[in-house]
């Protein structure tokens, strides 16, 4: 094991870093319908939505490659036949899934939204035991995704009625991107024994937001920015990407996936509760919700603690 390696599988450190990204991605709901209104951009117009979500990505796509390659002291530039694996991973874990989280979420509030996104950690089980053959499909982990569907079906149910609840464009939306996630989580997995992550992070971005510049501005998009907050916020969003997924994917590079993805239940948590504090939803946080969260929660936790032994 070599010196990197053995400091990153540190339980301490883990338990630090995971963490960490679990926060920034939980931020980026009330960030995402806090720049909607900083950059003037209605909730029908999709297309500027998307413009929003390429300028970001293209910034974490620079940031991410800046920042790695000055802790290697060297420019870190992608190996020779990995231009296809970063293509394949940029068409899911940027294109395919913040197209449709970004419209999702402008008819969709944060805290139900969060709730709804962490769906993906289900998703990525399923892929990897039935599609991949990465690992045994066991009944702990089918037990931890009934809790999460569950979960999911009663916030949508929050309203009384599911029809009215939950909307294809909005929540979703939401569930496409989790699916959409979930496929390229399995293939970071898989890419990462290649490639290095940061690597395949940094050039996925930066393709899928300059693809999503591209066509949104085709489409007709436009976005002001008149002021330092729309600014900050932007690369702050930035900066969520190019932390949150070079760390993780780094963390799953050294550890097995069940000790990090065990921090993933903390993910709906910091979601849900950044929503209500920064975009004031706090009565979206009534019992339906807390209750969706705690069996989502419960559920991660038991795909992640007891999913490899057997019933």
């Amino acid at each position: 094991m070599s010196k990197e390696s053995s400091v990153f599988t540190k339980p301490w450190l883990v338990f630090i870093l995971a963490l960490l990204c679990c926060f920034l991605w939980g931020s980026a709901f009330p960030c995402i319908k806090i720049g909607y209104k900083l950059f003037n951009i209605d909730s029908t117009d999709t297309a500027s939505q998307i413009l929003f979500a390429g300028i970001r990505f293209f910034l974490a796509g620079i940031l991410t490659i800046t920042i790695g390659s000055l802790i290697d002291r060297r420019f870190l530039f992608p190996k020779k036949g990995s231009f296809k694996m970063i293509s394949t991973l940029s068409i899911f874990q940027t294109i395919i899934q913040y197209f449709f989280f970004y419209a999702g979420l402008a008819h969709a509030s944060g805290v139900k939204s969060s709730i709804i996104n962490s769906m993906t950690t289900f998703f990525a089980i399923l892929i990897a035991c039935l599609i991949k053959k990465q690992e045994k499909l066991t009944i702990y982990k089918i037990l931890g995704c009934f809790l999460g569907i569950a979960g999911v079906v009663i916030v949508s149910l929050s309203d009384g009625d599911f029809g009215s609840s939950f909307a294809l464009n909005g929540e979703g939306f939401i569930l496409i991107a989790a699916v959409s996630y979930a496929i390229s989580s399995v293939l970071v997995k898989e890419f990462s024994l290649k490639e290095n992550p940061v690597v395949l992070s940094g050039y996925q971005f930066l393709i899928g937001g300059l693809f999503m510049i591209i066509v949104s501005l085709i489409l007709g998009a436009s976005i002001s920015i008149n002021s330092v907050g729309a600014v900050i916020l932007l690369i702050y969003m930035a900066m969520i990407s190019a932390v949150a997924y070079s760390v993780w994917g780094i963390l799953l590079k050294y550890n097995p996936v069940s000790k990090v993805t065990i921090y993933g239940f903390t993910n709906p948590i910091f979601g849900a509760l950044l929503s209500a504090i920064f975009l004031k939803e706090y009565d979206k946080l009534n019992l339906n919700c807390l209750l969706a969260l705690i069996l989502v929660s419960i559920g991660i936790y038991v795909v992640n603690k007891f999913g490899g032994k057997k019933a």
